[in-house]
């Protein structure tokens, strides 16, 4: 399937090779998870190469236009969740306050803790890729992201990181905290891209 057609109808159609569905939200991560007690501690930084750093205030990120999003998400674990809906923050957003400077190739997306995943720019920018602050009506728990958490779905799921606190833009490509470790670097489900350890 190429990626921006329409979802198929038939659930068999959007199920990638090797998954399999499931009606729950599995929480899977590596490491504590964190809780925020004060929103004015949290923000979210743009960084690297930009002609102007710009950090978002937690209260200037929530004044952002909202918009919904359906998709289905992949975990390289194997699970599928179809018929998702979400209300986030689109990218288109967030970059109408950044000017990149052309040698921008790659994103590293930074999120607590120090975990950090890797993704070509033109995968963060498309129309489809946004930020996450609610699932099915529901405000993210802190399990699976909240406050906010970057939302890649037509790449494994560990590329929409949780717990989003920085947006890195890089000359090149390089891996991020799972891809140091063996997972794949861009994580195409509908190839199985899912480790690579050579």
């Amino acid at each position: 399937m190429q990626f921006g057609q329409k979802l198929p109808q038939d659930p068999n159609d959007r199920v990638p090779p090797g998954q399999t569905l499931t009606q729950g939200w599995p929480v899977l991560h590596y490491g504590s998870v964190p809780y925020y007690n004060d929103m004015s501690k949290w923000d979210l930084r743009l960084f690297g190469l930009v002609e102007e750093e710009f950090t978002i205030s937690y209260k200037d990120f929530m004044a952002f236009p909202r918009k919904e999003f359906a998709n289905d998400i992949h975990c390289v674990t194997t699970w599928s969740k179809l018929d998702n809906v979400w209300e986030g923050i689109a990218v288109s957003e967030l970059m109408s306050k950044v000017k990149l400077k052309p040698e921008a190739t790659h994103v590293m997306l930074h999120a607590e803790h120090g975990w950090t995943t890797n993704l070509p720019l033109e995968d963060f920018l498309l129309e489809t890729s946004f930020l996450g602050i609610r699932h099915n009506g529901v405000l993210l728990t802190p399990e699976h992201g909240a406050p906010v958490r970057m939302v890649v779905p037509h790449l494994y799921f560990w590329k929409s990181a949780k717990w989003l606190r920085g947006i890195e833009f890089m000359a090149k490509d390089k891996p991020g905290f799972w891809e140091r470790n063996g997972y794949h670097m861009y994580g195409d489900p509908w190839k199985e891209e899912r480790y690579d350890f050579d």
